[in-house]
């Protein structure tokens, strides 16, 4: 947390930037209030990076566009409707709103768009009182009528006004509390706790984009934990994500097994740690990898028994929580490739406990290669961090065996070009070779020599001849 002091200079230095000081100007010389707002003005006090640049004024749309468009080197109004203008000035994207003061039917997420008179209420139907702070330009003076910093120094998440009123407006808003207790690592009021746990149905009203963007957001973030915490124990994730509650599994006193639930955040928590010390995603956090982490063990619940003698098992609950993510992701809206990734993780993770069992072939880490094809970066994230025992021996021993596993990929990969796995024969030459036309049976003789090349490794073209005239005469042809 920094000093008002220093907040104050971090934002006086942003203020006189290009971007911000010809705002200012142009919007003083034209008789409007501007204010920076939100984000910034917030992690100024946080000491964290100052990036996305939004502010309000009391100009309407139309008249944002007037001002802005002689400063700027391009202009946007596809936010018109709702009081935001975008623009690019001196380099920096930002975004103007006019004051906002709307009001709701209390049933769907659709407000009647009213534009208010000042910017104290406006800061006042923002979501959180470290939210609603403002810098008003070009004069430099702090407006906070909610007690932001306050908020901010005692590390307090709290609505500017009721709660119930506030999650009423958006009920999106409970899950942003998640997301901000997980960034800020702050605590939430307990009258706001109250409230989400109250309202946590209202959820419903939101439409599936808006909570997968949402939730997206909260996965991203530094440490989701605790924030996936609270989406559980105010409901939230009842609803809109009811297979992770479901791994709260039961432990009955002679049938006793790990808390499924807390064993996911666990692997979730050692994924992000993989992820930034593997340096696999240079770009930034990995949206799969994190997705992966979550739903890995959702197949649980659905095929949970209890055996003799104490055991709980969950056979193939591999293969049921890759369909059951399908599910939940169409559902939430993510796209197919997403999709697509998440499922087969699932599907694979626990294909390497097998390798601890007993060596492999070479032949058999091929088909784990083969597999994983562009997903095996995160299968190898995915895999080790699914390592939770407790016992450090166990945990000691699988980890010797993934580096083992890891380094004869890399010297199967080195020795063989492993990463693009094709027949030794193309389609052309199968064609030429057994004399047939394009179709079935040249699709089939492709599959039985991949079959072979990932068995024996390269066969040569000679070999892969003779064997693919074997097959093709036991085949009847």
């Amino acid at each position: 947390m920094q000093s008002v002091a220093t907040a104050l200079t971090r934002l006086g230095d942003l203020a006189a930037t290009p971007s911000v000081s010809r705002l200012a100007v142009a919007f003083e010389a034209a008789g409007h209030e501007l204010a920076l707002v939100g984000g910034p003005v917030r992690d100024a006090f946080l000491g964290r990076t100052l990036h996305d640049l939004d502010f309000t004024t009391d100009a309407t749309p139309e008249r944002i566009l007037e001002i802005v468009t002689p400063i700027s080197e391009a202009q946007w109004d596809i936010g018109r409707a709702f009081g935001t203008i975008g623009a690019k000035v001196a380099g920096e994207t930002v975004e103007i709103t006019t004051y906002r003061a709307d009001s709701y039917d209390g049933v769907t997420r659709k407000p009647e768009v009213v534009f208010g008179l000042s910017l104290e209420d406006d800061l006042l139907r923002r979501d959180f009182t470290v939210n609603a702070m403002a810098l008003r330009l070009p004069g430099l003076t702090l407006v906070d009528p909610a007690n932001g910093i306050g908020d901010l120094m005692a590390g307090v998440l709290r609505t500017p006004i009721s709660p119930e009123i506030s999650f009423g407006d958006d009920p999106l808003r409970m899950m942003r509390a998640a997301r901000f207790t997980a960034q800020l690592g702050f605590t939430l009021d307990l009258d706001t706790a109250i409230a989400m746990d109250a309202m946590a149905s209202s959820i419903r009203n939101i439409s599936a984009e808006r909570v997968c963007e949402e939730l997206c957001k909260l996965l991203l973030s530094d440490n989701p934990h605790g924030g996936l915490e609270l989406l559980v124990d105010s409901g939230l994730l009842d609803i809109v994500l009811p297979e992770i509650p479901a791994l709260r599994l039961e432990v009955d006193e002679h049938h006793h097994h790990k808390d499924v639930y807390q064993h996911t955040l666990t692997v979730l928590d050692q994924a992000i740690g993989y992820e930034k010390s593997r340096d696999s995603f240079p770009g930034g956090p990995d949206l799969i990898v994190r997705l992966a982490a979550l739903f890995h063990d959702i197949g649980k619940p659905a095929t949970r028994k209890l055996e003799p003698g104490g055991i709980v098992s969950f056979y193939h609950h591999d293969v049921v929580g890759a369909k059951l993510a399908k599910k939940r992701l169409r559902a939430l809206r993510f796209d197919n490739d997403t999709i697509a990734a998440v499922s087969r993780l699932i599907e694979l993770h626990l294909r390497f406990f097998g390798y601890t069992e007993g060596a492999w072939t070479d032949s058999a880490v091929r088909r784990y290669v083969r597999d994983a094809g562009d997903q095996l970066e995160r299968l190898h994230i995915l895999t080790r961090a699914d390592v939770t025992t407790r016992n450090r021996r166990k945990a000691d021993r699988l980890g010797f065996a993934y580096d083992d596993l890891e380094q004869r990929i890399r010297e199967l990969a080195e020795r063989e070009e492993m990463a693009a796995v094709r027949p030794d024969l193309d389609g052309e030459q199968i064609m030429e070779i057994l004399g047939v036309k394009p179709g079935r049976e040249v699709g089939e003789a492709y599959r039985f020599l991949l079959e072979q090349r990932l068995d024996d490794g390269p066969l040569g073209v000679e070999e892969a001849t003779r064997r693919l005239q074997a097959w093709w005469a036991g085949h009847g042809q």
